[in-house]
């Protein structure tokens, strides 16, 4: 596939992704990466209508980036703790990413879970 149509397919994937956050969670202002990444991590976690201390928030992000990174080959899913959280183990380190193509990857990661959840198409 040449790189301008597969740009434009993950901006249209990437953009489905955001209309349905918004519209369900946000209706106002449009959800950026770390808030998408959050509510992957929730929705991993299973305890959505639990509040959470600031250092729980963090560890949900990370929750969602090893779960959309997880079939890129980067995590694997490792165990459930005590308390239901999930453990993921690092299998390969990310590759050093300029922030641009570092957005691109997680736009693309994150695209890849909605659409294999088949919230998008």
């Amino acid at each position: 596939m040449e790189t301008t149509s597969r740009d434009q397919l993950l901006k249209n994937r990437w953009n489905s992704v955001l209309d349905f956050l918004t519209e369900k969670f946000s209706e106002t202002e449009t959800i950026d990466i770390e808030g998408v990444l959050y509510l992957v991590g929730l929705q991993e976690l299973g305890k959505i209508h639990q509040r959470f201390k600031k250092d729980d928030n963090v560890n949900i992000i990370h929750i969602g980036i090893c779960t959309v990174l997880e079939p890129f080959g980067y995590y694997s899913f490792d165990f459930y703790d005590d308390d239901g959280w999930p453990h993921f183990k690092l299998l390969e380190e990310l590759p050093v990413l300029k922030p641009g193509e570092q957005s691109v990857l997680m736009k693309e990661a994150i695209a890849d879970y909605f659409l294999e959840k088949e919230v998008i198409q």
